[in-house]
């Protein structure tokens, strides 16, 4: 049985989305957000820097969401979230599942900062600001030319790519076309409804 160690608001919520997309059966742990924002000192128990998501499978623990999704991909799809390894389409899918986490929420994490920094962050804002447009017309851009970011076929690239284009439509204020459709598209997945029963509302941190 692989276990999911949850915490609110956070991008865990992409893997209860992915382990419903896969058709595993799965447990969660639930952890909760502190009133600082941060989470609970109890989740450093499970792994020494204390994030979510992390991941347990046969006595392992898995880390990082980018390496949870391909290594779970790997072990359990049926060849429905990612294409066929060597192939342009694998080297593109492979792009978007780091470019989620190396490039995309960076400088909305940043954003998030400098917000609850008040005054002190607003020096840096029109910079991050900056940023965050590069990247999500890039990304708008992308979607432009398919209807996921692969390919007309879905993957777990767009899974790991829903939680910064969800932030950046919903607290970034990137309101491309492509982006919007993009969210639509992925509410109305049952899986992604289920992983919402699951593991409760998805929130994006203000």
């Amino acid at each position: 049985m692989i276990r999911v160690h949850h915490l609110n608001a956070s991008r865990s919520h992409r893997i209860l989305w992915l382990m419903e997309e896969l058709g595993c059966p799965y447990d969660i742990v639930r952890y909760q957000r502190e009133k600082s924002g941060l989470a609970p000192k109890s989740l450093r128990s499970i792994h020494p820097l204390g994030k979510s998501p992390i991941v347990e499978e046969d006595g392992r623990m898995l880390a990082e969401s980018g390496a949870i999704i391909e290594i779970l991909v790997d072990r359990h799809d049926t060849g429905r979230l990612a294409p066929a390894r060597g192939t342009p389409a694998w080297e593109r899918y492979l792009y978007w599942l780091h470019y989620a986490e190396g490039s995309a929420m960076p400088p909305l994490v940043l954003k998030l900062v400098l917000n609850r920094m008040g005054p002190l962050g607003w020096p840096a804002m029109g910079f991050v600001n900056a940023q965050l447009k590069t990247h999500f017309d890039y990304v708008d851009g992308e979607l432009a030319k398919h209807r996921w970011l692969v390919g007309d076929d879905f993957s777990a690239a767009d899974i790991a790519m829903s939680f910064a284009i969800e932030a950046a439509v919903l607290r970034g204020g990137q309101s491309g076309k492509h982006l919007v459709d993009f969210v639509t598209r992925i509410h109305a997945r049952p899986a992604w409804q289920r992983a919402v029963q699951q593991g409760g509302e998805l929130e994006v941190l203000p």
